[in-house]
């Protein structure tokens, strides 16, 4: 990770992204799809691009990442309450949003992107945005919700590609 523009230098940028977020299961890459397949656009899919932050983690930016991906998957869960594993949610910290950040610098900007990311928080996204249209925060009424992921993971194929 090279030093960060300034906030004006990537709102300019950027002004080509249009951000689609929100929590597991609230429609975000339905309605990336949807859009993308209308539209001339590029996708930028978080949970794609994650398997890169793992390769460009570092201990002392992300901490917490760093963590997570030292400790045996068995670990993550099972022995921690569902606080502790919020609580130490990288993306909680503002540890992925660089990784996108320089992902989507490295982007052409001749063409629209759409960034489909639950991990993306609208207090890092705000400053980057020029008009309110530019963001969306999709959530879900719970009973949307676990419909949504429980048919994602009732299909083993889907599932695994999560």
């Amino acid at each position: 990770m090279t030093s960060r523009p300034s906030t004006a230098d990537l709102r300019r940028r950027l002004a080509h992204v249009r951000w689609i977020a929100g929590g597991a299961g609230a429609g975000k890459s339905t309605v990336t799809r949807a859009l993308a397949e209308r539209h001339d656009v590029l996708v930028y899919d978080g949970d794609r691009a994650e398997l890169g932050y793992v390769h460009r983690c570092d201990p002392l930016r992300q901490p917490y990442l760093w963590a997570l991906l030292r400790t045996p998957v068995e670990d993550r869960w099972a022995s921690r309450t569902a606080e502790e594993i919020f609580h130490a949610m990288p993306s909680l910290h503002g540890e992925t949003f660089g990784f996108v950040l320089d992902d989507l610098l490295a982007l052409p900007a001749d063409r629209p992107v759409l960034v489909d990311d639950f991990r993306t928080l609208p207090s890092e996204v705000a400053p980057l945005v020029r008009r309110p249209e530019q963001a969306v925060f999709l959530l879900p009424a719970p009973e949307f919700r676990a419909r949504a992921l429980g048919a994602r993971f009732a299909d083993p194929a889907r599932a695994r590609a999560n």
